[in-house]
């Protein structure tokens, strides 16, 4: 990537000089008569020019073709994550418009599957092709403001934005919404500029396709009405019929989603503009900027916002073309850094500013060679010229490194082992074996006649819907996932929540819990849920991923709607280790004792480990009345007799820091680990 950088900041003063001549976006006649007559004096600079375009366009295939070699091995190895799979759920039930968003990303989702099948990379196919069109969409749009190798800088350029070169790998709305975005500013400026009907109608069309993709696509409808009402130049074209053909288009674009909210409570816009914000001030979103320096990296982040200062400044001068992009970014990045601290910083602090760089991105070139200027002015241009290719340099490299951390997700077994627990995400991983395991369960014969799937969350669901291909209907009984996400809604207009379950009374049902994702109190609260479904809930087995990293316990659920009252329901246990104390160190015995309820069908055996080797089995059913009093116990047959003990020589055990652990089993015949603790073990002499 250097070379690529060292090739647009040439040392060589002539390349220097053609490149600098070139800076003005449209050069005029006159001046293209002088640049005509240079060339005839200095016919190297001509050969100086044509090589660095050469370089240029080698050097953004080279980039190009990394970048799309890494998404398709990725996209065709990592499983769905949860808002892609939801995506893909939601395209088996066409409508005009769910819960959370219009039709675009189910449509897409869907046609890929209809073209390539049931695979997670069928489900991206569409996504990847329109996110890696995007720097060819840069270098489109600025085509006609500027020479053509700056164009082609800008579309190299666009390789260097972690966030922008990612796109396309995951099948999310935020792909069509910045390819419908950057198309819509191409649009408009071609728009504006040529009075060109055909162009007014193309802006019409892609404004459209915008608002049915994501209702944050309005910024850019902002922009574009405030950059027609600022500029004076600009005000002819409320009186142009091209103009409002385009609204019309608009307002039929935006028809779905007006629809879906006027039919169903507002819960879109609800969801959108209350339910998922705090609106409260939050100090730590004051840290915004930062957050945003480091995922777009520092000296690129600083380079952007000087392009879009010159772009203002210049607007402000009255060149209603670099106005335009200005607006198109400060309306995208303002509203977002305003509302920052009262919005949900995990979320508009991540990816949304994306829109507001993109249009920057055009002229970013322009800006490193005002920077190489004056930064010469002050150290050396070898010095300037290096640090800006390190910026340049610091961007492409995060773009590589968020694919990879991404693309890690498909190497669970290979890393794990490598860097340890608790350092590799499996939100992406897990889910095919998972599929798998399930067909098993379903073909064998002591399931039982089994009607549907439960799952305690929605995205466990999707997830079988598309590994089963929809052989079996899918339910989940999610309150809370759904609902923080927005889609709870949707589950109850499709009828697969919990009051879609209840109307399948009889029938028998295979319940699914990912425990991964729950702590011992949420699995309680779910099991309790899952009990009254069913009149017996029979525990079956586990699944366990990724040295327990990812885990599901399965459940065989018996005549729905039928009276639960009568059977035990297989909650699972829920214990506290009193001693030893997290880093304590032990000289001569070690000594564990504590407590452990199971508000169902009871403790069985009690395991106790040390660095996960199981060292002995630990003597339970010490009486612990004022357990019974403090966690309220009520149904466990073991209480009051709920504490545990176990004691072993410390000579018995390696010397140095250990992991100790306890694994119980409930009567059930489910395992759970639980009072991990670090102790030290004195050496002995």
């Amino acid at each position: 990537m250097s070379n690529v950088t060292d090739d647009i900041f040439a040392f060589d003063p002539a390349t220097l000089l053609i490149m600098l001549r070139f800076a003005p976006a449209k050069p005029s006649t006159e001046k293209r008569r002088k640049t005509s007559k240079i060339k005839t004096r200095t016919p190297g600079l001509t050969n100086t020019t044509a090589s660095h375009s050469l370089n240029i366009t080698r050097y953004f295939f080279v980039g190009f073709l990394v970048i799309a070699a890494l998404k398709l091995v990725f996209a065709a190895v990592l499983d769905l994550y949860s808002d892609e799979i939801f995506y893909w759920q939601a395209s088996t039930r066409p409508a005009l418009a769910y819960s959370d968003l219009p039709f675009m990303a189910a449509l897409l989702s869907g046609t890929g599957t209809f073209l390539l099948g049931h695979s997670a990379f069928a489900v991206r196919s569409l996504f990847l092709l329109m996110g890696s069109s995007i720097p060819f969409l840069v270098y489109w749009v600025a085509l006609p403001l500027m020479p053509r190798q700056q164009a082609r800088e800008a579309a190299t350029l666009t390789l260097c934005l972690p966030l922008g070169a990612f796109l396309g790998l995951l099948a999310v709305p935020d792909v069509p919404l910045l390819f419908f975005g950057v198309l819509l500013a191409g649009c408009l400026e071609r728009a504006t500029r040529l009075d060109s009907l055909k162009f007014w109608i193309a802006t019409g069309l892609v404004a459209a396709l915008g608002v049915s993709t994501h209702y944050r696509f309005a910024l850019y409808i902002v922009a574009a009405f405030i950059y027609l009402l600022v500029f004076r130049d600009q005000h002819r074209h409320w009186k142009n019929p091209g103009l409002w053909i385009a609204v019309a288009l608009l307002i039929i674009g935006l028809y779905p989603a007006v629809a879906f909210n006027l039919g169903n409570q507002l819960s879109g816009i609800d969801y959108h503009l209350l339910e998922r914000h705090p609106w409260e001030f939050q100090l730590e979103g004051l840290l915004h900027p930062l957050k945003q320096a480091v995922l777009v990296t520092p000296l690129l982040y600083v380079a952007l916002l000087y392009t879009l200062l010159t772009l203002l400044r210049r607007a402000c001068q009255g060149d209603s073309r670099r106005g335009l992009f200005a607006l198109l970014a400060l309306v995208n990045l303002g509203v977002y850094l305003v509302l920052a601290p009262w919005t949900d910083s995990t979320r508009t602090s991540i990816h949304w500013p994306l829109s507001g760089y993109l249009p920057l991105l055009l002229f970013l070139p322009e800006t490193l060679r005002d920077l190489h200027a004056r930064l010469s002015a002050r150290i050396s241009p070898a010095a300037a010229a290096r640090l800006l290719v390190l910026a340049v340099g610091m961007g492409f490299t995060g773009s590589l490194i968020a694919l990879l951390g991404v693309g890690s997700q498909s190497l669970q077994d290979q890393l794990r082992p490598l860097l340890g627990k608790g350092v590799l995400s499996n939100k992406m991983a897990g889910w095919s074996e998972l599929g798998t395991h399930v067909r098993e369960l379903l073909n064998r014969s002591d399931m039982g006649d089994v009607a549907l799937i439960v799952t305690d969350n929605y995205y466990t669901g999707a997830q079988l819907e598309l590994s089963l291909e929809r052989d079996i209907p899918v339910y989940n009984i999610d309150d809370d996932k759904a609902a923080r996400d927005g889609r709870a809604f949707q589950y109850a207009l499709w009828g697969n929540n919990q009051e879609g379950l209840a109307s399948k009374v009889g029938d028998s049902a295979l319940f699914i819990t990912e425990d991964s994702t729950l702590t011992v109190p949420d699995k309680i609260t779910v099991l309790s849920r899952a009990c009254t479904q069913f009149a017996r809930l029979e525990f079956v087995e586990q699944l366990t991923l990724f040295d327990g990293e990812k885990a599901f316990s399965f459940y065989h659920g018996s005549n729905i709607g039928g009276d639960s009252t009568t059977n035990a329901c297989p909650r699972p246990s829920l214990g506290w280790v009193d001693q030893p104390a997290e880093g304590a160190t032990v000289e001569d015995v070690l000594t564990i004792s504590g407590w452990i309820i199971n508000e169902g069908l009871g403790v069985g055996t009690i395991e106790v480990l040390i660095d996960d080797i199981p060292v002995g089995m630990a003597e339970y059913g010490t009486a612990r009345p004022d357990v019974v009093t403090a966690m309220q116990v009520l149904s466990d047959p073991n209480a009051p007799n709920l504490g545990f003990e176990f004691s072993v020589e410390g000579s018995a055990i390696p010397g140095g820091e250990v992991e100790m652990s306890l694994r119980t089993k409930g009567v059930s015949g489910e395992t759970q680990n639980f009072g991990t603790r670090k102790i030290e073990i004195a050496e002995r002499n």
